[in-house]
């Protein structure tokens, strides 16, 4: 029994430490500003803010937000990445909450207002090139209406608001009462006042909209009871727009970069092919990784699936098990890199084909594109100036004794696959063939010589 209790107080005496450590720990609060217009490029700075909360075990996620609106796309994303954290999440409107910036707010369980601001009136609205409001046909307007209307009563059912409340924020054609009194007419958009959307309604007299007017985020934070939290404020960096360009030309770069890698397999030594080719693919990672798509380990995949392909090109002629291998590890990697991922972990939102089908589209685009590329290069670059330039002088033939060349025979000293080097007459030469492969060692002929492209077949029996 007294062996009992003091194994008791001992475990007790140990613990304590841990619990006092515990209670000292100074709670983190990730600030994610939404300002100015929401872009694309917002995105990408929501989802690296709720991906470092994950990571931090951060307390709470807290949304500033000041916009009139925009594009209705980036809103979805970012509605979708509040919806897959389990972090508190808040939205303070610091003064405007319109539009794309209102269905963002009602997608987040907890809404606070500053005195004299406002939130509603999200109907769609085409932008013209100008940057000015387009207008639009009326078969066009019902349908954009219709579908923001069913994405915005989806973003309240996600915050726990009246889905019919955010809806009369979209269509003017309804009507929306409260405690018995109209507080928005048929023909006009639903817009709150900070005083509007925090009175209470209902049997429960829970707030319509707002939990409470705040001055500003330590105001805020004094509520939640957070007031000695460390603030983590996240801005727009030149890195996450840039993100956003590499993201939107993520076809031409795969493309670029498979195409100049295939021609470094097909050419000696290593050259401007090798080094396009990965510094395309490079970017191409580079940005998906800024944007919170990519991480080291689709780098890592893409690395070993190089790795493959190289041993089936150079190691073992033909194409078998490792070549296929190796594209199949590719394709994964590139895919992977576009597709949409859970905060703070490397699985996808979902498993289902919606969320790898646009990855695949561009992926085997760029498969299609990068196979053509090594086609038409493989054909026309041989023959031009600019790519005999790059040919070695020490390797190149004589010009005055072409003809002295044809016929001559040697042997390969890489595989020709179709391009490598030959020792023929004593001299070491960069050749290719028509097109077949001629493993090193064996023995070739000089069929054809057109200026410094140097042909040769391996000769039969050899």
């Amino acid at each position: 029994m007294v062996r009992h209790i003091l194994f008791i107080l001992t475990a007790f005496l140990l613990a304590a430490p841990l619990r006092a450590q515990e209670a000292d720990a100074t709670p983190i609060v990730y600030i994610v500003p939404i300002k100015n217009m929401i872009e694309p490029a917002l995105v990408y700075v929501v989802r690296r803010g709720v991906d470092e909360a994950v990571r931090e075990k951060a307390d709470a996620v807290i949304f500033e937000m000041d916009t009139p609106g925009g594009a209705v796309n980036a809103a979805k994303e970012i509605i979708d990445i509040i919806g897959n954290t389990e972090i508190p999440t808040y939205t303070f409107i610091e003064q405007d909450a319109y539009s794309a910036g209102a269905i963002i707010a009602m997608a987040t369980p907890n809404i606070y207002m500053a005195p004299g601001s406002v939130i509603g009136a999200a109907t769609p609205m085409m932008m013209s090139p100008m940057g000015g409001v387009q207008e639009m046909p009326d078969e066009v307007q019902e349908k954009m209406t219709s579908a923001v209307a069913a994405m915005v009563r989806a973003a309240a059912e996600q915050g726990g608001y009246d889905p019919q409340l955010a809806e009369a924020m979209v269509r003017a054609d309804m009507e929306y009462s409260v405690n018995g009194k109209v507080i928005s007419e048929e023909g006009r958009l639903l817009t709150l006042t900070n005083r509007e959307a925090e009175q209470l309604v209902g049997e429960e007299q829970k707030p319509l909209l707002s939990k409470g007017t705040v001055k500003n985020i330590d105001e805020l934070l004094d509520i939640l009871g957070l007031s000695g939290a460390e603030k983590r404020i996240l801005e727009v960096t030149a890195a996450e727009k840039l993100a956003r360009l590499i993201a939107s030309i993520a076809p031409i770069l795969m493309m670029l970069g498979l195409g100049g890698l295939w021609l470094e397999m097909k050419t000696p030594g290593f050259g401007i092919f090798g080094i396009a080719g990965i510094a395309c693919l490079l970017l191409f990672f580079f940005g998906h990784h800024i944007a919170g798509l990519s991480g080291y380990e689709d780098v890592l995949i893409f690395a070993l699936g190089v790795i493959l392909l190289a041993i089936e090109v150079f190691i073992t002629p033909g194409f078998g098990v490792m070549g296929l291998s190796g594209l199949l590890l590719i394709l994964v990697s590139f895919i992977s890199a576009m597709s949409e991922r859970m905060p703070g972990s490397w699985r996808p939102v979902d498993f289902s084909p919606e969320t790898f089908s646009v990855p695949m589209l561009k992926v085997m685009l760029s498969f299609v594109g990068a196979f053509f590329i090594a086609l038409i290069a493989g054909k026309f670059l041989p023959e031009t100036r600019a790519f005999r330039s790059l040919t070695l002088e020490e390797v190149v033939p004589d010009m005055d004794q072409e003809d002295a060349l044809l016929g001559l025979e040697g042997y390969a000293h890489s595989d020709l696959r179709p391009g490598g080097t030959a020792y023929i007459d004593g001299r070491k030469l960069d050749v290719v063939t028509r097109g077949d492969f001629i493993p090193h060692e064996s023995k070739i002929r000089i069929v054809e010589i057109h200026g410094n492209r140097i042909v040769v077949e391996k000769m039969t029996g050899a």
